[in-house]
Formats: C-alpha cells, structure tokens, sequence
C-alpha cells in the first residue's frame, strides 16, 4: 500500500491527565501504561515545533485546510493561557493559503465563559463526551472519588447553550454504547441538550478482551437498531457519524469514521512529549500498541505517514473477504480486530453486531433509493 499523499487532521495531546476516571477508559484503564511518563502537558517549545511540522507540511502539500483537534486526557486541564498559546502558534505558523481548523474533544465538566470565548475568538468547535441522562452517564463516566460527572457536564453544555455565539461553537456529543441503558432513554437523553451530532462507540474490546455482555440485555446490534429506527423516521435528526456512515457506504460513498468502511488514512497523533502515536484506541490491544518511535524533533508528518503505512497497512481481514457486507463495513475499527498470535488479520469482535445492524440499515436505504 502506498502512503496516504497528506495528513488531513492532527490530534494534539495538549495535556496528558484527566479529572474523570471512567471505568471504560481506554488510555487510563486499559492495559497500556504510556501515560504515565507522559508530560502533564504539551510545553511552549513542543507546540511551537507541532506548529512548524503542521506548516511544513501544508506548504510541502499546498493544503488548502488542515484539521487540528485538541485532545487529551482531558484538555481544558491544560488551563486558558496554554491552550490559547498553542491556537495562536499554530495559526500563525501556517502558510497563508492553509485554513486551520480547529475542534476539541472535552468532558465539558471544566468549560467555562472564559473558554468559550477563546473557542469564539479562535472558531474552535467543541465536542463534548456524554453518555446519556443521569443514570447512564454516571455508570461510567465518574470522577476518582466515584462521583457522577453528569451534572458538571450537563452545566457546560447548558453554558454553551446560553449565547448563539458559544452554540455555533458546540460541535455534538460522543457517547459510548452500554447495552444496560435503555438505548431510547439514552438517546432521548442526548437529544435534550439540542446537540447538532451525535456519535455513538462501541465500548473497545477485543480477541483478548472481550466486550462486556449481560445476561437479558439487549445485543449491541439490537440496542444500536433501536436508535437508528427512531433516528431515520425523524424529521429533523441530528446528524450520527456511524449511521450516516453505513448510509453512504450502501450508496458508494465514502464513510467518515474508522468503525465503518476501513481504516481512515490521514491522522497523526502528537503525544505531549511530542512523540507521534497511531490511533489511541490501539492502546487496548496490548501496552505500548499505539507507540510509532518518531518524534517532531526528529521526522516529519510525511515520515509518519509512511511508517503508518508499513506499521498499519489498510487492508480487509482474511476471513472478511468473503463476506457480502465487506464493502460497507470494512472489517470494522482496527482496535477491535486484535488477537495474540494474529495481530489485526481477524474479524471485528463485534462481527456479528456490525452484520445486523448493517443488513438493518440498508432496508430503508435501498426502498428510498429506489424511489428516488
């Protein structure tokens, strides 16, 4: 496979710790320990060399826009002063006819008027983790003490809710699946807060670790079914990244997250000790699984890319070759392929689920194609 030609999206570690402790998360408690040695947070001269990796590689690629996500942990640690200084180095560093688009993902229980006026001043689109109403947000997503997030979080979205100036700023929610929630009280839930997407994830899990099931409860398939039923009859939904996804792959098109469709080309992780990493949800396959050994200091986005390609070749599991969903769903994410002794060369753990949902989905898809 040949390097993907450019990098299209950088996700910066601006901080590398997090005021939340969730059981399912997949950088603090899951089997890879990296974050430890990690920086507390990205330093001026780290930014600084991101800011001139990112400019070099538009000019070299004549870009005409390039996304950057801050990210974490949980990145409003990092504080007002660290985070408006690495907005303003990055921009500044880029060649005149290279957009920089910014976005970040947040817990939300951190926001305030001060940060949203810096994402207003700096167009900085804000994604917010949320796993439902009360009762399912706080399943997981806890701080260390144990105490639900869920009011905290649910004051920052309301707080962006409360100027049209900070709400052209909120991006949507992210929420990760748990089959013990009622799938339309979650749902419902999310939609409270007026969010303009939603993303739903399945918990990562692998060969090796395998999703968590209970005994009564609905499938992932099943519990994932029910939202897109309620999702597709609407009449103005929001928009949802992984049926969207399965939608357009149906119809020929192109998918627009990893879960669907095949590996994405494209995104280089910088850490905050300005190491490069391949995608964070690898680090649930085994410790230091997400770990390249390249850095700013001393290789370019362009090296990345091709070390993703020899280290993380796009291509379909041998077992998914036959299977007649193969061209919507792509073998599923990466991460969820993994076995001892077999690397990433197997079906998704949550084959069977992605096969339902997927046959589910084109119903509808293809009767509405057909009368168009």
């Amino acid at each position: 496979m040949n390097a993907p030609m450019r990098v299209r999206q950088v996700v910066l570690k601006v901080n590398s710790r997090c005021n939340l402790s969730c059981s399912y998360c997949y950088v603090y408690n899951s089997v890879d320990t990296g974050w430890r040695s990690q920086p507390r947070s990205m330093d001026g001269a780290t930014v600084a060399l991101a800011a001139r990796r990112i400019a070099e590689h538009a000019e070299r690629h004549e870009l005409e826009a390039i996304d950057v996500v801050l990210h974490g942990g949980e990145p409003l640690l990092a504080g007002h002063e660290r985070i408006e200084s690495a907005l303003q180095a990055i921009r500044a560093a880029a060649p005149p006819g290279t957009a920089v688009r910014y976005s970040m993902q947040t817990n939300g229980t951190l926001l305030d008027e001060a940060f949203l006026e810096m994402f207003v001043r700096h167009d900085v689109r804000v994604g917010v983790s949320l796993d439902g109403d009360a009762i399912a947000n706080d399943r997981h997503r806890i701080y260390p003490n144990g105490a639900g997030s869920y009011e905290r979080a649910a004051a920052g979205i309301e707080l962006m809710q409360s100027d049209p100036r900070y709400r052209r700023q909120f991006a949507g929610l992210l929420t990760v699946v748990d089959v013990r929630n009622d799938p339309l009280a979650v749902y419902r839930g999310l939609l409270a807060f007026r969010p303009p997407s939603i993303d739903l994830l399945l918990p990562h899990a692998n060969w090796e670790s395998r999703p968590p099931h209970f005994a009564g409860q609905l499938s992932y398939a099943a519990w994932l079914i029910a939202i897109f039923d309620e999702w597709y009859a609407s009449e103005t939904p929001p928009r949802m990244r992984l049926f969207q996804s399965i939608i357009l792959r149906w119809l020929g098109g192109d998918s627009d997250t990893e879960a669907i469709g095949g590996d994405l080309p494209g995104i280089v992780t910088v850490e905050t000790d300005g190491s490069y990493e391949l995608a964070d949800s690898l680090k649930t396959t085994v410790d230091g699984g997400a770990r390249t050994g390249l850095t700013l200091e001393a290789q370019s986005l362009d090296d990345v890319l091709e070390h993703v390609a020899r280290a993380a070749p796009a291509q379909l599991p041998t077992e998914c070759r036959s299977c007649p969903v193969a061209d919507v769903c792509g073998g599923g994410l990466r991460a969820h392929r993994y076995r001892a002794g077999s690397g990433f060369d197997n079906r998704s753990v949550y084959c069977s689920d992605l096969f339902q949902l997927i046959t589910h989905v084109e119903r509808p898809v293809l009767v509405e194609a057909e009368r168009r």
